[in-house]
């Protein structure tokens, strides 16, 4: 385990598992009709993916700029997933 994330592979695993957390989503919503929709989705897992890619970079010491970049990434990422879910709550599907 100390290996796995030494090297940064633990973020790896956890990463494609938002993956498939994106895919099992998108395929609900679109077998039923129910669930978040997949523009309300993406900014929310690339704000998460972005963390997970700024601590990979720390993990395994890489230039501090990676790190940094990848924390405004999730930054910008975060502001977007603000702005679907303000402009939802303005503006709510309809039935």
């Amino acid at each position: 385990m100390q290996a796995m994330i030494e090297s940064g592979r633990i973020v790896d695993a956890i990463l494609l598992l938002v993956v498939v957390e994106l895919a099992v989503l998108t395929a609900i919503r679109r077998l039923t009709g129910r669930g978040v929709s997949t523009t309300a989705l993406l900014p929310n897992l690339l704000a998460g993916a972005a963390l997970l890619l700024a601590l990979r970079a720390a993990l395994t010491e890489a230039a501090w700029p990676w790190t940094a970049a990848w924390l405004a990434v999730a930054g910008l990422a975060h502001a977007a997933d603000l702005a679907v879910r303000w402009d939802a709550r303005r503006h709510p599907p309809p039935r």
